[in-house]
């Protein structure tokens, strides 16, 4: 179940924005950063909708907003490396600095739900669990295999995941086993991120048998 699989038919989906962004003069760092941008709006927006412990009703077009611009992060986190490439000016540097700010997007995307729903232990086992999943991911590389997208949630599903439910969250305010919509996706990202991490992990052990 991995979004990644379909990333050369997203590149070929992404070839009219590639040819806009370099006609304006953006460089891929720049799209990187505009990227993280999107995804600290869509943090704010989570935590601000989903304040409902009393203070606010959670609020159906900040949902909706929070959607949008995750699905912007991700449309923008496909662009950079396609711009790079178009421009001929991927590098080492490029690709950590994509890498930082996608962490750092990850970190305030679940941030921003956890504090909406004020559950703070889900949202710590979200966050690592998500983390732990791009590190494994990375760190097969680092000891000489290739860079692992497999799992069962890589992080185009995770974006896609989280935009479509939220939007959902909008106008789904019931609170199932005590817990609303966010809340459990929440606990999806607690224990579907481990179990992503421990996959990667087990297949890079058995590669390097």
């Amino acid at each position: 179940m991995t979004l990644d699989k379909f990333r050369p038919l997203a590149d070929r989906m992404l070839d009219p924005f590639v040819t806009a962004a370099d006609r304006v003069g953006l460089s891929p760092d720049g799209v990187s950063v505009i990227a993280f941008g999107f995804a600290v709006f869509a943090g704010t927006a989570y935590a601000l909708a989903g304040a409902a412990a009393g203070i606010w009703r959670p609020d159906p077009l900040l949902y909706l907003l929070g959607a949008a611009f995750v699905f912007v992060n991700g449309w923008l986190d496909l662009l950079d490396g396609a711009l790079a490439r178009r421009q001929g000016t991927d590098s080492k540097a490029g690709d950590l600095l994509d890498h930082v700010l996608d962490r750092y997007a990850d970190i305030v995307i679940i941030a921003g739900l956890a504090a909406g729903t004020e559950e703070y232990l889900l949202g710590f086992l979200a966050v690592t669990g998500v983390l732990m999943t791009s590190y494994l991911g990375t760190q097969a590389q680092a000891v000489g295999l290739d860079r692992v997208y497999g799992g069962l949630v890589g992080r185009a599903d995770r974006l896609a995941i989280i935009g479509a439910v939220t939007a959902v969250a909008a106008f789904y305010t019931a609170e199932p086993y005590g817990l609303t919509l966010v809340g459990w996706l929440l606990v999806f990202f607690a224990v579907v991120g481990h179990v992503t991490a421990l996959q990667r992990f087990y297949y890079s052990m058995v590669a390097l048998e």
